[in-house]
């Protein structure tokens, strides 16, 4: 050992070259610190190196990396503040310590790799310097020999610590150039979501991004809106969006079913009365128009207008003006107008039943909600937050849905759409007793695919019921990886009893829990 530092610096060189190699590999930084430390060993024989940083807020030295094998996470959790013992000593005036004898030394903690009863030693621990700065320290033990040039041997370590101290510098720009390029996408991804993602609406099909476009073209204008769908699509979600999108969202959004009206109802509905218009009308009553004042007018299901009151709707549309069911007197109408159906208004048209001029009045800019039957790959996303919502609003832990339960979803048409959806989904987190929502949970309509369909196909109790038991040590194992202790445990069963079951129902434990 005497020789590192009394022969030639030949082997000096050949460890600084092979750290310079090291440090310009793409390893990871601790991965990189750790075999440095050995090329100091292996080389040179300073052993238990220890390479320690300073944490991000300065606050205290933190073990980055060492070279023996044999550390515990205890012993790597140790940490030096400013002043504390040697390493403390030398975050504080960075400056390099020599120890010529540990034992002899009171200052040394001793809290990384504790030396005692290991024989005598002596301690070299240099700053990791960056101009003035100390990022962090670099230390190694030599058995403790008089001859021994301890000075050299600081001189070394000094070198080593500035290439280190230049490679934890290179790191740590691009890290915050990483982390400041993160921020950057996540602020655009945010500013992407609020223009073209509207609060409330879920789907990310391309279907329902031209939805998102079309929102963000029309939301800041005035232009009268069709939104047209079939029933359950989520056309009165798309209404809000436009009127919290737009210039109007400080002023009243109101909403008319005009399908659950008749007409003389609707009219008034519509437009208002004086006192005395009708049978009934004992006072005057404002119209939703007038209550849309300054705001948003949404009509819902206009198919379903008739002739006369498309005709009076259609002056307000284009003149912005009205009178009440028994005055005389025109009202100016400030309101923005959009109008959703589920009825095919050009048949409509052609039949004679829908005015063509009305049609074309209000068909200015159409956005088209697509059907849930061609939009799959949305319906996890909204299954998903159903299940959030209605498990929050019952009480109870539901964390997700099982896959026999999801290919149920896909496999099934959705004819009534999102609202369907979501009724199906309320509906299983009710009757479910669990924390998994199980294809057994939905409702009869969803009972067809895999499980369900089993069940009808046959009327043995016996086979039914393991059918039912095979998905739900399924379902546990994908839950565990396909661990059989952690299985029977949330089953309560024994573990016998689990592979019993895994053998006895033809269950692939392998196939079920094969990483994608």
């Amino acid at each position: 050992m005497a020789r590192v530092f009394s022969d030639t610096h030949m082997l000096e060189l050949e460890a600084l070259h092979a750290i310079s190699r090291l440090l310009s590999a793409t390893s990871l930084q601790r991965e990189t610190l750790r075999e440095i430390l050995r090329v100091l060993e292996d080389r040179l024989n300073l052993t238990r190196g220890t390479v320690t940083l300073l944490t991000m807020d300065d606050a205290e030295l933190v073990v980055e990396a060492v070279g023996e094998a044999d550390v515990t996470p205890e012993q790597m959790a140790a940490t030096y503040r400013e002043g504390e013992g040697i390493l403390g000593h030398v975050l504080a005036t960075g400056r390099s310590e020599v120890v010529p004898i540990v034992s002899r030394e009171p200052r040394f903690q001793d809290r990384i790799h504790r030396r005692k009863g290991k024989g005598e030693f002596s301690f070299i621990c240099v700053p990791i310097l960056l101009g003035s700065e100390v990022l962090g320290t670099l230390s190694c033990d030599l058995m403790f020999n008089a001859k021994f040039d301890l000075g050299n041997a600081e001189r070394f370590l000094g070198i080593v610590a500035s290439m280190i101290a230049g490679d934890v510098q290179n790191r740590r720009v691009l890290r915050l150039q990483r982390e400041a390029l993160e921020s950057e996408n996540r602020r655009l991804k945010e500013a992407l979501i609020c223009d073209y993602h509207p609060e409330h609406i879920i789907g990310n099909a391309r279907e329902m991004k031209e939805v998102y476009r079309k929102i963000k073209q029309v939301a800041s204008s005035d232009t009268t809106v069709l939104i047209r769908g079939e029933s359950g699509t989520g056309k009165e979600l798309v209404a809000s969006a436009l009127h919290y999108s737009g210039a109007r969202s400080d002023g009243p959004l109101v909403k008319v079913n005009c399908a659950a009206l008749s007409e003389n109802l609707l009219e008034s509905e519509l437009f208002g009365h004086e006192k005395g218009a009708f049978t009934g009308a004992y006072q005057s009553r404002k119209g939703r128009i007038e209550e849309a004042e300054g705001g948003t007018l949404f009509l819902d299901e206009i198919g379903e207008f008739s002739p006369l009151t498309q005709v009076k709707l259609l002056r307000v549309i284009q003149e912005r003006e009205f009178e009440s069911v028994g005055s005389s007197r025109t009202k100016r109408a400030n309101v923005r107008i959009l109008c959703a159906t589920n009825r095919d208004l050009e048949a409509a048209v052609v039949d004679g039943s829908f005015r063509r001029d009305f049609y074309y009045r209000i068909n200015v800019f159409p956005i088209f909600l697509p059907p849930l039957r061609i939009r799959k790959s949305d319906i996890l996303l909204l299954a998903n937050h159903f299940v959030r919502k209605y498990g929050e609003r019952l009480g109870k832990p539901i964390h997700r849905i099982s896959t026999p339960a999801i290919n149920m979803l896909l496999s099934y048409h959705w004819p009534g759409n999102v609202r369907e959806l979501e009724n199906c989904l309320e509906h299983a987190a009710l009757v479910c007793n669990g924390e998994v929502i199980h294809g057994h949970d939905l409702p009869p309509t969803l009972q067809m695919p895999e499980v369900s369909e089993r069940l009808v196909q046959t009327s043995n109790l016996k086979q039914r019921v393991a059918i039912l038991e095979k998905e739900i040590i399924i379902d546990a194992l994908k839950r565990t990886n396909g661990k059989v202790v952690d299985v029977a445990q949330e089953l309560g069963i024994t573990d016998r009893m689990v592979r019993y079951k895994i053998n006895n129902l033809g269950i692939d434990v392998k196939a079920i829990t094969r990483n994608p």
